[in-house]
């Protein structure tokens, strides 16, 4: 193999059509692959099987939330430096604090454009991205 592994990014929101949107913008605008996950125990487990580049997940999910899983990423050593956007419809000051504290990279309130996230993004992995 010549060139650089490709980018991929973990895209966990209980939303379908959200994580559409998302992998749809990361792709378009970053060339950059997307994986699905449903809720934070289903990202875990995609965390488990795969290496990522970033990770970009919700706060309010079923099963396990975002903020949750933040945590369980930087508490482990082979994610600990994983960059993580949290893309939620929560806005207030404290929220956007919690999730700062626990560790997420950059914070971003539903509703969000697709350029919005794609700077985000390339503003995390620096220049490496298309």
């Amino acid at each position: 193999m010549d060139g650089p592994r490709p980018q991929s990014a973990l895209v966990v929101d209980d939303s379908p059509a959200m994580r559409r949107q998302l992998a749809h913008a990361l792709q378009r605008a970053l060339g950059i692959a997307a994986v699905e996950a449903a809720d934070g125990a289903e990202a875990w487990k995609r965390l488990a099987q795969a290496r990522f580049d970033i990770l970009l997940t919700d706060v309010n999910m079923p099963v396990m939330d975002g903020l949750k899983l933040i945590a369980l990423v930087r508490r482990s050593e082979a994610h600990r430096h994983l960059p993580i956007v949290v893309i939620t419809t929560e806005g207030g000051a404290a929220d956007r604090g919690r999730a700062m504290a626990l560790g997420a990279s950059a914070y971003l309130v539903k509703p969000v454009q697709s350029q919005q996230v794609a700077a985000a993004v390339r503003q995390l992995l620096g220049d490496s991205t298309g």
